[in-house]
């Protein structure tokens, strides 16, 4: 069996159990789980070590389950190159390829007084950004366009406009701005338990601890779906609602194998009175919307849980639920700018512009879907022991700041791209043409991740479970 990493032999463990200590999970346990594999990937922060700690607090939520529904404690393991590696792309194409990730306006951008980064994946981000730019969708336009702007009158303006920008600062000076302060002083999961509700009955299938569990799912890109990818990988039945137009080729073949994905319109009446219907029946719901967003559409939290007794609600925002950016839209890549991690990426280069990738990996989408699906499987046991509902939050600034205070040395052991053996030998059949997906990071007793339904286009379902 591969060994433990010699080179920092305690880091994933330390924050493995920072981890489960802010889930409110007992501080015995992390101490069982075990770690193989070697390797890190090259960063100023200890990415490597975040991911098979995340993946860890998921296995331990699960092993928990397993032990409030059948009183047999599975085993936890995690393989750090795995971890590291699904906190990349776990999906390799067979005879095609992915959509580009990214916008062509999307980017880096130099301001009058510093950088600033234009997130335009979205049409509607993409159609802000230009209106306040008053120039064409043309790299070299925009880039003439923002050197005109300070960086932070820029970024207020396409926010004001419905667009998502962010000015890069450093760590000191994200923690000295408002918005900083708040979310760094928030918890980095809050969770409040609600109303009494039942148990769970029936079998339980130890292979597939999350069988029978309903799951709605209201995410986009990228950190909730990682989340519902999680527990449908372990047995649950996730139902994914989009908008009638959302699209997100980049990301879905990596994050749909599972689950069941369908379209409702949760602006129009008829598709509210389908969505209710379905939270009627829901175990889980995860989501991750804007603090306000379910609000102004007449489905804010006492509402949810009125209409579910005992559901585990649990989401995510981009810069927290304080402070006066907590309604702002935002994504990885903004959150690394604001908060210092794109900054420290720089220095550490020794460049005189943000680095292209100032994480190996989008390290705050994937921790934070950890994090979410780990807050579902403990509140899923809490409401099995105790008989509660429960509702859990947190934020990518929030994990983002997490992360921050954990640095690393230079690497003598990098972690590379995938190879063949990384990757399962199944052969999955997805919408686009046949796929191999790596293989599991997280083994609980001999249960590993898998989907009996291969990731297919959003929209392919019927909106019922």
């Amino acid at each position: 069996m591969p060994q433990r990493s010699i080179t920092e032999p305690t880091s994933a463990d330390a924050m493995t159990s920072a981890l489960w200590s802010a889930l409110g999970g007992t501080p015995e346990m992390p101490g069982n789980v075990e770690f193989t594999g070697r390797g890190s990937l090259p960063s100023v922060f200890a990415v490597s070590n975040f991911a098979a700690a995340s993946v860890a607090a998921a296995g331990l939520a699960l092993a928990e389950w397993s032990d409030a529904r059948s009183g047999r404690r599975p085993s936890v393991a995690v393989d750090r190159r795995l971890a590291s590696l699904w906190f990349g792309f776990s999906i390799a194409p067979q005879g095609w390829v992915l959509p580009p990730a990214w916008d062509p306006v999307a980017g880096d951008y130099a301001s009058a007084d510093g950088w600033i980064r234009l997130h335009t994946n979205a049409p509607h981000h993409r159609e802000a950004a230009l209106k306040v730019l008053g120039t064409a969708a043309e790299r070299d336009a925009v880039t003439a366009a923002v050197a005109k702007w300070r960086g932070d009158e820029l970024e207020a303006a396409i926010v004001a406009e419905g667009g998502c920008a962010a000015v890069m600062r450093s760590t000191q000076e994200w923690a000295e701005h408002p918005q900083g302060r708040a979310v760094l002083a928030e918890p980095l999961m809050r969770m409040e338990t609600r109303d009494t509700a039942e148990t769970f009955a029936g079998e339980f299938d130890p292979a597939q601890p999350l069988k029978g569990i309903r799951v709605l799912d209201l995410t986009r890109v990228l950190a909730g779906p990682v989340a519902t990818r999680l527990l449908a990988g372990f047995g649950a039945d996730v139902l994914r609602i989009d908008p009638p137009s959302w699209e997100e080729p980049g990301v879905v073949p990596d994050v749909t194998p599972g689950k069941r994905c369908a379209r409702l319109d949760l602006k129009d009446t008829a598709g509210r009175g389908r969505f209710k219907a379905l939270l009627s029946e829901a175990d889980v719901l995860v989501h991750g919307y804007r603090p306000d967003a379910l609000e102004a559409l007449g489905l804010g939290a006492e509402v949810r849980a009125g209409i579910r007794p005992g559901l585990i609600d649990v989401s995510h925002d981009a810069y927290g639920w304080s402070g006066p950016w907590a309604n702002r839209r935002g994504f990885d890549s903004l959150v690394q700018m604001s908060s210092g991690i794109a900054e420290a990426g720089m220095a550490a280069a020794g460049a005189d512009r943000p680095v292209p990738v100032p994480l190996p990996v989008q390290a705050l989408d994937h921790g934070t879907g950890y994090l979410l699906a780990a807050a579902a499987v403990r509140g899923l046991t809490l409401r099995q022991t105790q008989g509660t509902g429960s509702r859990w939050r947190t934020s990518l600034a929030r994990v983002g700041g997490f992360l921050a205070a954990h640095r690393q040395g230079p690497v003598a052991d990098p972690i590379g791209k995938a190879e063949p053996a990384d990757y399962a030998q199944d052969v999955e059949q997805t919408d686009w043409g046949l796929a191999l997906r790596l293989n599991s990071p997280l083994m609980l007793g001999d249960a590993v991740m898998r989907w009996d339904r291969p990731a297919g286009k959003l929209g392919r379902s019927q909106p019922v479970w």
